[in-house]
Order: C-alpha cells, then sequence, then structure tokens
C-alpha cells in the first residue's frame, strides 16, 4: 500500500519566523523550515537546540513528592533500613533499577535489587514479593517503571511496616496508592515542565534530588545518563526538552565510556568501531536487553547493566544474545501463525477497524512484538493475547494518533488489570470476557478513529533538490540528533529524480534497489536504498523521472570517511494513485 504523502506548508506567522532563522543559517533554508516546525522561534533557540546542556535540565524538586521521597530515603540510610530497587522486566524497568541501585550502592550497602519473572508473576508488584521482602527485613521499596497502579499491594505492604516510593511514568487512575511518595509526572495537575520522562528518567531524577539534598557532587550520577539514553529510546518517549538532553548526553557516553555491561553488548552488536546513534539503541541494543526478561528474567538484564568486570559482563551479553535469536525465532512463528488466522477472516477482517486475536499456546514474552507487527501490516489498532496463570494476558499496540489507552479503559469493568501509555498497553481479563471484550473494542475504535488514521501517512518535511544536499546542509542536520517522537529524523522529498544509469537489483530474491540518481540541479550522483521496492525496477531503468521521499543516513566508520546514503521510504511514478 502506498502511504498519502503530506506536505503541511508553513503559515504566514511561521514564514516570519522562518525568515528571522534565515538570517542565521542564510545558506540552508531547508534548515530554517526544519527548525520552525519543530518550534524553535529564535536563533537563540536554534543554537540551544543545536547545543544541548545539562545545565538547561529543570531542577527535580518541581516534581511534587520530591521532597517527601528524598526524606524519607535519606530516613532509612540514617537508620539503617534494608531497601530494594523494584523495577518491571523490559528495557525502561531494567536501566531505571540498574541506575538507582548503582548510584545509592555508592553511598549505602543495606539494598538490594528485584525484578519479578514475567510468567511466574506477572507485570508489577505482588503480594509474594511483598510476603519475601517483609521475611527479608525489607522497610522501603522504591518501585520503579511500575506501582502506580498497585493500591491493593502498597496498603498491604503498609500493615507490614513497609513503605513505597513510587518511579512511574505511567498514566495513573482517579485513586492512587498509599506510597509515602509518588513521582510520576503523569499526575493530574503535576507542573513539572517535561511531563513525558521514561521510567528510568524519573529514577535519574530522583537521585538527582538526593544527590542535591546531600551536597553530593562530581559526576558519577551523569555518568549513567547511557542508561538513560537507552530507556528513552527503547520506551519511544518523545525526543523533547529534558528527555533530548539526556538522550543526547547519554549517546556521547554511549559512544565515549559506557556502562560496562553496555560495552558487553555493544561488542556483541558490532557496534564497537562506529559511532552508535539511537537507531542502534533502538534495533540493536535495546531488543537484546529487553530479552532477556521476554525469554528467560529480567534480572538477569540488571546483573548485566550493574556488573564491573567486563569477562563477566561479556559472557552475560552472549546469554542475552542468544536470548534474543531465540525471541527472533518465536516472533517470526507466531506472526505467522497471526497473519495465517487473520487471512482466514479476511473478509470479516476488512470490515473491521481493530484486531482482537487470541490464541492459548502463544508465548507471553513475544506478543507484544507481534501487535506491532499486526498494527503495521494491517494499519488497525490490535490486541494480541494468550493464556498466562488462568488469564488471557496480552499487549496492543496503535496507529499513529489513536489513543488505546482510552479505547482499553472504555473496558476496564471487562479487565483484570491494565496500564501503559497512548500507543501501548498491557491488559489481562478472564477468558470467558474476551468475547465481549473484542466487540465492546471494535465499537469504540469504529466510533472514535478517524479514517485518515486507518491509511499510512508519510509526513514530509521540506522538498529538496539535490543541490540543496550540501556539506553545511549536512553539518546542521546532524545536530537535529537525536531524533525520536518529537523530534523524527526529517522525511525530504525530491521530484523529478532519475536513474544515472547505473541502479540495480540487490537482495537474495532481488527485492531491494540500490539507488544511483540525479536531478536536473545539479551534476551529484546520490546513491541511495530502497528496500522491497524491487516492484519500480523496470520503471526506474528506463531513466524517465520519479518522486522519492527519503531520509538521509550517514555511515562513519572509524578512521574513514563519512558516507550519505537516501533511505528512500517510498517511490511514487507518475499517474500513480496512492492509498
Amino acid at each position: 500500500m502506498i502511504s498519502k504523502w503530506n506536505y503541511l506548508p508553513l503559515t504566514t506567522d511561521e514564514h516570519i519566523l522562518e525568515t528571522e532563522l534565515a538570517s542565521k543559517y542564510a545558506n540552508c533554508t531547508p534548515i530554517s523550515e526544519l527548525l520552525v516546525q519543530r518550534g524553535i522561534t529564535s536563533v537563540d533557540e536554534a543554537e540551544k537546540f543545536f547545543h544541548p546542556s545539562l545545565k538547561d535540565m529543570h531542577s527535580p524538586f518541581l516534581m511534587p513528592d520530591m521532597d517527601k521521597a528524598v526524606n524519607r530515603l535519606n530516613k532509612a540510610m540514617g537508620s539503617k533500613e534494608k531497601i530494594l530497587v523494584f523495577g518491571d522486566y523490559d528495557v525502561d524497568g531494567t536501566t531505571s533499577v540498574a541506575l538507582v541501585y548503582k548510584y545509592l550502592q555508592n553511598f549505602y550497602s543495606n539494598i538490594e535489587y528485584y525484578i519479578p519473572t514475567r510468567y511466574d508473576e506477572g507485570y508489577g508488584i505482588s503480594l509474594r514479593t511483598i510476603d519475601e521482602a517483609a521475611a527479608s527485613g525489607v522497610k522501603l521499596i522504591i518501585i520503579l517503571d511500575c506501582g502506580i497502579k498497585a493500591i491493593e499491594e502498597i496498603k498491604y505492604a503498609k500493615t507490614l511496616g513497609i513503605d513505597f516510593i513510587i518511579c512511574d511514568h505511567h498514566v495513573p487512575d482517579d485513586e492512587l496508592p498509599p506510597a509515602v511518595a509518588i513521582l510520576n509526572p503523569k499526575l493530574e495537575g503535576n507542573p513539572y515542565p517535561c511531563p513525558h520522562l521514561s521510567g528510568c528518567g524519573v529514577g535519574y531524577k530522583f537521585m538527582q534530588a538526593f544527590a542535591e539534598s546531600n551536597g553530593i557532587t562530581g559526576n558519577e550520577l551523569e555518568s549513567m545518563l547511557d542508561l538513560v539514553a537507552v530507556s528513552i529510546a527503547a520506551d519511544i518517549v518523545p525526543m523533547v526538552d529534558e528527555n533530548r538532553i539526556m538522550a543526547y548526553w547519554g549517546l556521547k557516553r554511549i559512544n565515549s565510556n559506557p556502562n560496562v555491561g553496555l560495552r558487553a553488548i555493544i561488542k556483541i552488536c558490532q557496534l564497537s568501531n562506529r559511532e552508535i546513534t539511537i537507531s542502534d539503541v533502538i534495533f540493536k541494543i535495546g531488543p537484546r536487553i529487553n530479552a532477556s526478561g521476554r525469554m528467560q528474567s529480567g534480572r538477569e538484564a540488571v546483573e548485566l547493566l550493574v556488573s564491573r568486570d567486563f569477562a563477566d559482563a561479556y559472557q552475560k551479553a552472549k546469554n542475552i544474545d542468544q536470548y534474543n535469536k531465540d525471541r527472533k525465532e518465536l516472533d517470526k512463528r507466531i506472526t505467522e501463525e497471526a497473519n495465517a488466522i487473520l487471512e482466514r477472516h479476511n473478509e470479516t477482517l476488512s470490515d473491521k477497524k481493530s484486531i482482537v486475536i487470541y490464541n492459548t499456546d502463544w508465548h507471553k514474552g513475544i506478543i507484544g512484538i507481534v501487535a506491532s507487527r499486526l498494527t503495521e501490516l494491517y494499519y488497525k489498532p490490535s490486541v494480541v493475547l494468550t493464556l498466562s496463570n488462568g488469564l488471557a494476558t496480552g499487549s496492543s499496540r496503535s496507529v499513529q494518533g489513536f489513543d488505546i489507552y482510552k479505547a482499553i479503559d472504555a473496558s476496564r469493568d471487562l479487565l483484570e488489570n491494565f496500564g501503559g501509555h497512548t500507543y501501548a498497553v498491557g491488559l489481562s481479563l478472564k477468558e470467558e470476557n474476551i468475547p465481549e471484550f473484542t466487540r465492546r473494542f471494535e465499537k469504540y475504535v469504529a466510533e472514535n478513529i478517524l479514517p485518515s488514521q486507518l491509511t499510512p501517512q508519510l509526513d514530509i518535511d521540506a522538498y529538496l533538490t539535490f543541490a540543496e544536499i550540501t556539506s553545511e546542509f549536512l553539518s546542521y542536520l546532524r545536530k537535529f540528533n537525536p531524533f525520536g517522537p518529537g523530534n523524527q529524523k526529517p522525511v525530504f522529498c525530491s521530484r523529478g529524480v532519475m536513474d544515472f544509469g547505473t541502479s540495480k537489483l540487490v537482495g537474495k530474491h532481488l527485492e531491494h534497489i540500490k539507488l544511483e540518481l540525479v536531478d536536473n540541479t545539479s551534476g551529484k550522483v546520490l546513491n541511495g536504498i530502497a528496500f522491497n521496492k524491487g516492484k519500480y525496477f523496470d520503471y526506474i531503468h528506463t531513466r524517465k523521472p520519479f518522486d522519492i521521499c527519503y531520509t538521509i543516513e550517514e555511515n562513519k566508520h572509524q578512521n574513514s570517511a563519512t558516507a550519505i546514503q537516501l533511505q528512500v521510504k517510498e517511490i511514487r511514478i507518475p499517474n500513480e494513485i496512492p492509498g
């Protein structure tokens, strides 16, 4: 399916801003346009955007309850109470636990960490874990990347003399748990300037406040921004404001002197001799850390990330890499099975705006990935369920612009538990409730989703000629990194490009095109790659003009020149109908 190509020209007011910015970036008009699209209104703001500074981080004490959290932690340490650091089993949770545990270990020894198993215990804190914590003398639990809905569990913990500090970023309910402190930038009325922190980001702000309250100086905490950057990338939180600052400096750390565990994963991923980007974290580093919790235990990921010995870390990274290979095989098989089921019911599916699919034998750790695959393939909000501990347990993913959290919340009376974000929600329910949930979910989606949200959209940031792709343009474009939601990698459109005569089909099945392109604005020949676009090759080979949408990729290996390549997302030949 060809996406609808969208280009939204600047408004009159935005053109005025662009003109002002052009006084600084006169030779790069597209750069000024990109800045205005990102809400930049002055040269000073542009320079701050291009040069993220840790000095522009917000005070952690702007977050409600931060003083209570710090006071309770200081009290625990002063009284030599046993502290447990608890977190979710995904990338955000394990990086959160690793950061808080490792940082506090510098000042306090009576501290342990715990990650629940996805299969035996499930998501979040359990009564069993609280009982075990009480039996071992724990008096304070710092819970990270979960806990905002653990009302009954935290009530129970209080009867056993255990206090909780919640560091979460998931959407809360109206009723909140009776914790000593709740650090969550998504709480209603929360004035914290950056509401989209990752779970690890919330943990980082807590440690920042702890350091400030105790007069701790030095860069020990800043050296852990590599873990925050991994969480930001893997959890796909908006790459704006404080998140962008932490991701920027975290990436610098990853590329210069990363955490020992991350260094081991980097070696396993064969990324040691090149500049590591947010894309590398999303597609290579993050999935390996996640595979530990998906296939075995998230505790192994924390053990890796707190390791101080490279040989030990490398062995752990090899184990986790094998989990990732196993995960890929399961992912492929289950996705194929899900597609086969949906194809058998294609007539019914075509009339629906959503997908709910259930199989008792599917692997619980993979269904979130399968939900993402189905959403990409069918472009519909998707829920994938399997059987776990007597309940239908699953994950959901959404299409751009549609709030799947609200869709699932509309059926909360049918659910045993649920939680998440706008585009991804975990849930569990009794098997007998699946038919009614499916009906209600479809009804909500059908009544609330916009027709445009059911069609792939490709948003174009700027039109470019090849003559405009200069070294100065590329230099400024690099400064837009790191990319993510709210600051996506710019998508450009060039019209009337032609084959230089040397483009060719590549790939095992000749499904991709290695492009060498020219346009009529310069004598430049630009290299490109168009994955799974082999059907266009016969037309391209005629050397007639066509349009392309693409991102600009740069590869810089150690001791070698930087090479650019157009990553062609879509090709449009004359008279081709989109959609």
